[in-house]
């Protein structure tokens, strides 16, 4: 709890149509104004394609989906356990062949 404390500011940022404040480590600003940049570019995407079809509340839900799908993708991405299984692998049958 204390490193939420350590430096921490309270910033606001606009996301789509409304201005939110939230108190962010400093480390992580500009990360939070990305953040609040790209949510705003998807809805404004999903808007413009989904407005007065769709509410706007399920708009933000396919952003939402949307980003996190993206994030999954990512994941999968930087997987690296096959990886280190593989070496583990190799790393095994090294040192059996050189005992």
């Amino acid at each position: 709890m204390s490193d939420l404390n350590k430096d921490t500011r309270l910033i606001h940022l606009n996301v789509y149509d409304e201005k939110i404040s939230i108190k962010v480590a400093s480390d992580d600003e500009q990360l939070y104004r990305d953040a609040a940049t790209l949510i705003t570019q998807r809805y404004n995407r999903y808007a413009a394609t989904y407005k007065g079809v769709k509410s706007d509340h399920t708009i933000a839900l396919m952003v939402l989906v949307d980003i996190a799908l993206q994030l999954q993708r990512q994941k999968l991405r930087n997987d690296t356990a096959p990886y280190n299984e593989t070496l583990e692998r190799l790393t095994h049958d090294i040192e059996q062949a050189l005992q």
